[in-house]
């Protein structure tokens, strides 16, 4: 009985362990955010944020919401400007922060949640949306991010290289990408463009290269990506 009662112990652990989300599972870490984050609320991931206070013709007050951590004494609401890569911190002593933003412009956000025991937090999602202004109908897509070669990376020696990089649109209607590409900081050579989320490259080993994918939708709305960048061994 002893031995039965051991074996259905180890069953169960087991069964604990291969929870989905684990490590080798294909699932983007910042997507889930650290183990014991908080959840993000509000605005929705990849959404329009239409329900800000009008503050003036330039910008929105928006209320950010997050779900509550008992072990948490504040929190830090990070915020980025995807147009201009500018970036603001707002601390909260609660689970909500109401922040004033330029409108008409894509951010993404996260929230760190802050013991004062701690010089660490727990980092949640980064989630993106938009803030929509007055009379706007159709947005731009959210400039792409860099899937592979991860931004400052560095891949094998090779002849040539597959660009890879994701992007979304709140209203769902890219309808391609151009790639520029080259050795110079602010690439300026366009080297193509494709419906696909990706492209190869020729490359040299010991040489470092920057790319930059412009988005464009069906209204002819266009979002430039950051430059990203890597070194071939």
């Amino acid at each position: 009985m002893r031995t039965t009662q051991l074996l259905m112990s180890l069953l169960f652990l087991l069964t604990l362990t291969a929870c989905p989300g684990s490590k080798g599972d294909g699932v983007d870490p910042d997507s889930l955010g650290d183990p014991g984050s908080v959840s993000l609320i509000f605005p929705e991931n990849n959404s329009e944020c239409t329900e800000g206070a009008v503050v003036d013709d330039l910008q929105s007050a928006i209320t950010f919401q997050w779900e509550a951590s008992e072990s948490a004494d504040y929190y830090e609401v990070n915020l980025k400007n995807l147009i201009d890569g500018s970036t603001q911190l707002t601390e909260s002593g609660h689970n909500e922060s109401t922040i004033t933003l330029a409108s008409n412009t894509p951010y993404e956000w996260f929230v760190v949640s802050k013991s004062n025991a701690s010089d660490t937090g727990l980092k949640s999602a980064t989630w993106k949306f938009y803030n929509a202004g007055a009379g706007v109908v159709n947005y731009a897509p959210f400039p792409a991010e860099a899937l592979y070669p991860e931004r400052g990376g560095a891949v094998p020696a090779t002849a040539t290289v597959s660009l890879k990089w994701q992007a979304e649109d709140v209203d769902g209607d890219i309808v391609d990408f151009e790639v520029f590409f080259g050795t110079e900081t602010a690439p300026s050579t366009a080297i193509g463009t494709t419906e696909a989320t990706t492209i190869e490259v020729n490359v040299s080993s010991g040489q470092s290269y920057y790319w930059q994918v412009k988005t464009k939708d069906g209204k002819g709305n266009t979002s430039h990506s950051e430059v990203f960048n890597f070194k071939v061994q």
